[in-house]
C-alpha cells in the first residue's frame, strides 16, 4: 500500500512537471513579443529584427518536429525529456548571457528544435502514467498550462523586464525548467518509449487522422490570418484606445484559459463535440468581428469566442491525435505540432497579404472562411465508417490483459513501473 500510494505520487509530480515544462516553453517561444522594445534598443536592431526571433521559432518547430520525432522513436522517454529540458536551460542561460543579436538567434534556435520534439513526446508520456480512461482530462490539464503562458507568463516576464532587464525573465525560465528537469530525471522510468496504453493510437484510423491534420492547419491558418492583426483591428476598426486594448488582450487570453478549463474534463466522453464545437466558435468569432467589429460591444463578445476557442483547438485535435495515430504517437502528434506552427506561419504572411491589399477587416473574412472550411472538412469524419479500437501487440515479456474484463493488480503494477526512493 505505501509503495502503491507513493507510485501515485511520483505520477502526479511527473505531471506536474510536465505542466511546468509546457509552460515554460510556451512562455521562452513567445517573451520577445513583450519586450520588443527592450532587445531592439539593447542590440540596437529594428524591431521587425525581434519579431524574427518569434517568426524563426515558429518555423524551425513546424519543420523540425516530424523528422526529430522519427529520429528519436526508439530513445527511453526519460532521458528525451532530460535532454530537451537540459536544452531548453543552457539556451535561455546563453540568451540572458549572450552578448550579440545573432547569439540570442542561435540560443533560441536551440530551444525551438527541443520544443519541436517535447510537444511530441510530452502528450504520450503524460497520458500513459495513468488509466487510459482519463487521457482526455490529462491531455485537458497539460493544454491549461501551455495556455497559461500567454496570459500569466508573457504579462509577468514582460513586467519583471521593465523593471529590471530583458535578461532577467529568461533566467527565470531558466530556473523553471531545471525544476522540471530534476523531477523528470529522478521520478520518470526509463521505460521503452513502445510499452504503454499510450504508445500506439486507441483506435487507428488513417482517414480520420489525415481529417484531423488537414483541420489543424486550416483552422490555425484562419486563425491567425486575422489574429496576428488584432492590435490594428480594435484599433482602426473598433476605435479602442491603447490601454483598453491592451486589456482586450487579457480578456482573449483568460478566455483561452476558461475555454480548455471547460472542455477538458469532456474530451473522454465527446471527442469529437469538443472539437466541433470550438472550431465552430472560431469561425462565429472571426466572421463576428468581420461583420461586427466596429460595435464595441460586438467587438469584445467576438473576440472573447475567438480566444475561448484558439486553446481548445488545439488540445481537442491533439486528444484526437491519440485515438487516431495510425502508428505511434509521438509521430502523430508531431505531425499535428507541425501542422499547427506552419499555419501560424501561414496564417500571419497570408494575413499581411490581404491587410496590403484590401483591409484589416478582410483578415478577419479569410480568417472566418478559412475556419468555416476547416469545420467543413471535420464534419466529413461522420460519413466514414465507425473507428474501431484495437490492441497493438504488446512488447516481449509484458502482460497483457486479454479482455476489458480483465482484472489487474494495481499495486503490483506499482511496483513494477515505479522505482522506489533512491533507486
Amino acid at each position: 500500500m505505501a509503495t502503491a500510494q507513493s507510485a501515485r505520487w511520483h505520477r502526479l509530480a511527473v505531471l506536474a512537471a510536465l505542466m511546468l515544462a509546457a509552460f515554460t516553453f510556451n512562455t521562452t517561444e513567445n517573451l520577445p513579443i513583450g519586450l520588443l522594445k527592450l532587445i531592439s534598443a539593447d542590440f540596437q536592431v529594428s524591431l521587425s529584427a525581434v519579431g524574427y526571433l518569434v517568426t524563426v521559432y515558429g518555423l524551425t518547430v513546424a519543420v523540425v518536429s516530424l523528422p526529430i520525432a522519427h529520429a528519436t522513436r526508439s530513445v527511453p522517454r526519460r532521458h528525451v525529456l532530460t535532454v530537451l529540458l537540459a536544452a531548453l536551460v543552457l539556451s535561455s542561460l546563453v540568451s540572458a548571457l549572450g552578448s550579440s543579436y545573432g547569439l540570442l538567434m542561435v540560443a533560441r534556435l536551440v530551444t525551438a528544435l527541443a520544443q519541436a520534439l517535447f510537444w511530441a513526446v510530452m502528450g504520450p508520456v503524460a497520458v500513459g502514467l495513468f488509466s487510459p480512461d482519463v487521457r482526455g482530462r490529462v491531455i485537458g490539464v497539460l493544454s491549461v498550462a501551455g495556455s497559461l503562458a500567454l496570459v500569466l507568463g508573457v504579462p509577468v516576464g514582460t513586467w519583471l523586464g521593465r523593471r529590471s532587464t530583458w535578461e532577467v525573465p529568461l533566467v527565470v525560465l531558466a530556473g523553471l525548467g531545471l525544476v522540471s528537469l530534476v523531477t523528470i530525471a529522478v521520478l520518470l522510468p526509463p521505460s521503452r518509449p513502445e510499452e504503454g496504453h499510450a504508445a500506439y493510437g486507441s483506435a487507428p484510423d488513417k482517414a480520420r487522422f489525415g481529417i484531423v491534420l488537414a483541420v489543424t492547419a486550416l483552422s490555425v491558418t484562419g486563425a491567425f490570418a486575422g489574429y496576428t492583426y488584432i492590435v490594428e483591428f480594435l484599433g482602426n476598426v473598433s476605435g479602442f484606445s491603447d490601454t483598453s486594448v491592451s486589456a482586450l488582450l487579457m480578456v482573449s487570453g483568460i478566455a483561452g484559459v476558461v475555454g480548455v478549463t471547460l472542455a477538458g474534463p469532456l474530451l473522454d466522453r465527446y471527442p469529437l463535440g469538443t472539437l466541433v464545437v470550438p472550431v465552430a466558435t472560431q469561425a462565429i468569432g472571426m466572421l463576428g468581428l468581420y461583420a461586427a467589429g466596429t460595435v464595441q460591444a460586438g467587438a469584445v463578445a467576438c473576440l472573447a469566442l475567438l480566444g475561448g476557442s484558439l486553446g481548445p483547438v488545439f488540445m481537442a485535435t491533439q486528444n484526437q491525435m491519440l485515438r487516431f495515430a495510425p502508428g505511434r504517437t509521438e509521430i502523430a502528434l508531431a505531425a499535428n505540432s507541425g501542422a499547427f506552427n506552419a499555419g501560424v506561419a501561414a496564417g500571419s504572411l497570408l494575413g499581411g497579404m490581404v491587410l496590403s491589399a484590401v483591409d484589416v477587416r478582410g483578415t478577419f473574412l479569410v480568417g472566418g472562411v478559412l475556419t468555416g472550411a476547416a469545420l467543413a472538412v471535420l464534419l466529413t469524419e461522420r460519413l466514414l465508417p465507425p473507428a474501431a479500437a484495437r490492441c497493438h501487440p504488446a512488447p516481449p515479456g509484458s502482460a497483457t490483459p486479454t479482455s476489458r474484463r480483465h482484472h489487474r493488480n494495481p499495486a503490483a503494477e506499482e511496483r513494477g513501473k515505479w522505482p522506489r526512493t533512491g533507486e
